[in-house]
């Protein structure tokens, strides 16, 4: 793939651009000259994408008629499911936070602080791969440390048996940091990339723990199935047992735990996912 990077750094404007977001390991809050700019790219990237997901969701609805679960989920209008997507202070707010206090704090590691290099997709992908198996560490962990530890993390997500696109982070605050903060600062800690790598990364998780928790199939599961990647309805299957299919993007982890459950083999699903 062509370096997109690599090549705009061949002009005296694109080199400034590079430095510009290129930022030092400092705090700005306490003098230093850090323009953000590297920040505001990375929190737009996730914003676009979020914005990608609505779109595309809202024509899939009118187009598809392949609900995952053979009873249709409670009613909701597209825009009051909108609305509380965007408002769930477990979602944007506190994922936002994480990412501009890690930022402006200088508390994530170095290379991901350099715009040099563009993007490697090995290391996104191994970026990907590092948070489903953290997450799906905690997620298994919420689960079964004890009663109290499930009720205070994770029960609440747990209400949507039938979950829409628009309950991927309807839950708790305790259960976003385990679940979310907590791997993402641990990936960030054991793959190192740049900012670019890190806005490509982070894009694309929000994206596609969103698109889990569709209440309808999406077009690309059945190649999904064939590389073990996780697809909403495999997504559904936890929702609707509980003790099973405890990862999120892939359904690796649950293969070699012998968690893994088909979406085939629950009779509430329609046969078609």
């Amino acid at each position: 793939m062509a370096n997109l990077t690599d090549t705009m750094a061949d002009t005296s404007s694109s080199a400034w651009f590079l430095d510009a977001v290129e930022t030092t390991r400092c705090v700005p809050v306490l003098g230093c000259t850090n323009t953000g700019i590297g920040l505001l790219l990375g929190l737009l990237s996730v914003v676009v994408a979020q914005v990608l997901v609505v779109v595309y969701h809202y024509f899939h609805l009118r187009l598809s008629t392949i609900n995952i679960q053979k009873l249709p989920p409670p009613p909701l209008t597209f825009w009051e499911g909108l609305q509380k997507h965007v408002k769930n202070p477990e979602g944007f707010a506190l994922l936002g936070s994480y990412l501009i206090l890690t930022w402006v704090f200088n508390v994530m590691p170095a290379s991901y602080y350099s715009a040099r290099g563009g993007v490697n997709f090995w290391i996104v992908a191994a970026q990907l791969i590092s948070q489903d198996f953290f997450q799906m560490v905690a997620h298994w962990l919420e689960h079964k440390t004890s009663p109290r530890v499930y009720r205070m993390t994770h029960k609440p997500h747990h209400v949507f048996t039938n979950p829409r696109l628009f309950d991927a982070f309807d839950g708790s605050a305790a259960d976003t940091v385990c679940m979310i903060l907590l791997p993402l600062f641990a990936t960030a800690n054991l793959v190192p990339a740049n900012v670019w790598e890190y806005m490509v990364f982070g894009a694309s998780y929000a994206a596609w723990l969103t698109l889990i928790h569709s209440e309808i199939a999406h077009p690309w599961d059945p190649l999904f199935r064939l590389f073990g990647l996780g697809t909403a309805a495999d997504h559904h299957v936890h929702h609707k047992v509980f003790v099973r299919n405890y990862g999120h993007l892939f359904t690796w982890w649950d293969r070699v735990a012998g968690t893994y459950k088909s979406p085939h083999d629950v009779r509430q699903f329609t046969k078609a996912v």
